[in-house]
């Protein structure tokens, strides 16, 4: 069985409202198409203080893609700040998140995965030579390119730019060799072999109900959450 290989071109994703009808996203890609979903990928488009939709059951990764820093605040008194290049912050998507722009509008590549279904991980990495992809069992790569240009060496040739992805999946004998240069996120997304039932979880059902939003425009506190640094190539 061939190895399965999507390009997703950056011009092709879908652009929609956030749930919460307070800002925008373009769709890169959301496995399966649903409202109940394993896993979404978009880049979240924030030119205005705002607060983020609430998901309940999700994990959340955000990245800073474009700007010069976005704050966080929590309902529980963290601050945290993303800065360029390229920090990021992983939480809990039922947290009540506002959003504040000290220096401008900016763009977030933003995961979220269901952890009772899935494993992922997301890594930062510089393109600067053979990236290869081995087969893995329920093992799925999802390579957003944030600049440079790529191609991929799998049943032809497929060419990359800035801002365009790629979902892999290798079968057993294939090699897929990406190469080119500049940066690109990688996201390994794996399927839990005994997935717990999605009821299970008392979040995924729960509420909606939101605290006193917090005020993201005060000094973070030295003492809470930073965000974590790119990890070395």
């Amino acid at each position: 069985m061939p190895a399965i290989v999507h390009l997703l071109p950056a011009n092709e994703y879908r652009r929609e409202r956030w749930r919460n009808g307070q800002g925008w996203t373009r769709e890169i890609l959301r496995v399966p198409e649903a409202e109940d979903f394993i896993w979404r990928a978009s880049i979240a488009e924030i030119s205005q203080d705002t607060l983020f939709s609430a998901y309940p059951g999700y994990r959340r990764s955000q990245v800073l893609l474009l700007g010069d820093a976005l704050r966080l605040g929590f309902s529980d008194g963290r601050r945290v700040t993303l800065e360029a290049p390229h920090q990021r912050y992983e939480f809990d998507g039922a947290e009540v998140v506002a959003c504040h722009l000290p220096a401008g509008p900016v763009q977030v590549f933003n995961l979220m995965w269901d952890p009772q279904r899935l494993d992922a991980r997301l890594l930062h990495r510089p393109l600067v030579g053979p990236m290869v992809f081995l087969p893995e069992q329920g093992v799925r790569w999802l390579v957003h390119l944030m600049a440079g240009h790529a191609r991929l060496r799998a049943q032809g040739t497929l060419a990359l730019s800035a801002g365009d992805s790629l979902l892999l999946e290798p079968m057993p004998g294939d090699r897929l060799v990406l190469e080119g240069s500049g940066e690109a996120l990688v996201l390994r997304l794996a399927t839990r072999a005994d997935p717990a039932s999605p009821s299970s979880d008392p979040s995924r059902n729960a509420p909606q109900t939101e605290p006193p939003a917090p005020d993201p425009r005060t000094p973070p506190d030295p003492a809470s959450a930073a965000p974590s640094e790119p990890d070395p190539a």
